[in-house]
């Protein structure tokens, strides 16, 4: 029985979700979630125009999500920032984001995120773009009141979706139909916030337009550098410096060459030695002994 009342419910839900997106406008759902939640309805049949089926129905709210970039170069970065705080904030809206650096100490880039109502949207654009030269400019608009519509007829069958289950619960006598229907109330009811978030995030971005402005401070040139000609002081000192240099190197180049200049040097003396000693063994006897030989007869 309770599962036959559940696959009611469910196709009850999807049904009355079905008749609710084929309806030009939704009546909003009762509760705390939706309080400041704009979604006006005009009287009248409320038929959107045959000639343009996209456009929104006749008295319904159009609702459009509004975002813009904004690169200006100013001449103090500190000042233009705050300029664009207080322009923000004599509009009602606030600062969602900021970012200030130092390039090389010479110039600030800043970059913040402004929130702003869509009522004062062009008029902060036109204020922020004035607080020095506008180097570039983007916009963008989006309608999404066709979504708004659906989140909402949706967030309306979940909700009624939800009471039914309740009185099944108050109805149930055994406890495993109660086990049931807790776990279908809970997944019904976690369908329902993640619907309810939706809505909520459509209303922020719909309600408050987002301008994202870069400030650079222009780039001031560096002064030439004077050139300075040498002179015989100069000159002079610089001639030391390389000979002081030239020698240490000279006096490093030896030290690093002495170990081996000495090998080489007990290698030519024993190579010497050994030389003379051989010439002197081959050199041909010389003194009394050789006149004594008689001479040869002819």
């Amino acid at each position: 029985m309770v599962s036959l009342a559940l696959t009611g419910c469910g196709a009850g839900a999807s049904d009355s979700g079905a008749d609710a997106k084929g309806q030009s406008a939704a009546r909003p759902a009762e509760g705390a979630a939706d309080q400041g939640y704009e979604s006006d309805k005009a009287a009248g049949s409320g038929a959107p125009d045959a000639k343009n089926p996209s456009a929104p129905a006749q008295g319904q709210q159009q609702h459009i999500i509004r975002t813009a970039e904004l690169s200006v170069e100013v001449e103090d970065a500190t000042k233009a920032l705050a300029t664009a705080r207080r322009v923000t904030e004599n509009a009602g809206g606030h600062v969602a984001n900021e970012a200030t650096e130092r390039i090389d100490d010479a110039h600030v880039t800043s970059r913040i995120v402004l929130r702003v109502p869509q009522a004062s949207y062009e008029s902060v654009l036109g204020e922020l773009a004035g607080t020095g030269k506008l180097l570039s400019r983007k916009a963008d608009s989006k309608d999404v009141t066709e979504q708004v519509v659906d989140v909402e007829s949706r967030i309306a069958s979940q909700r009624a979706s939800v009471d039914r289950v309740r009185k099944l619960m108050d109805q149930a006598t055994k406890l495993s139909d109660v086990v049931t229907l807790e776990g279908e109330l809970s997944r019904r009811q976690a369908d329902l916030e993640s619907l309810l978030a939706q809505q909520a995030s459509l209303k922020d971005r719909t309600t408050l337009a987002t301008i994202t402005l870069e400030l650079h401070e222009k780039e001031t040139a560096k002064p030439a550098e004077t050139e300075d000609r040498p002179g015989f002081l100069d000159a002079l000192a610089g001639g030391w410096n390389a000979l002081v240099a030239a020698v240490t190197w000279i006096g490093i180049v030896l030290a690093a060459l002495a170990p081996w200049l000495a090998v080489a040097l007990v290698g030519f003396l024993v190579w010497r030695y050994v030389v003379r000693r051989r010439r002197a063994a081959r050199r041909p006897a010389t003194g009394p002994a050789a006149e004594e030989q008689p001479a040869s007869s002819d």
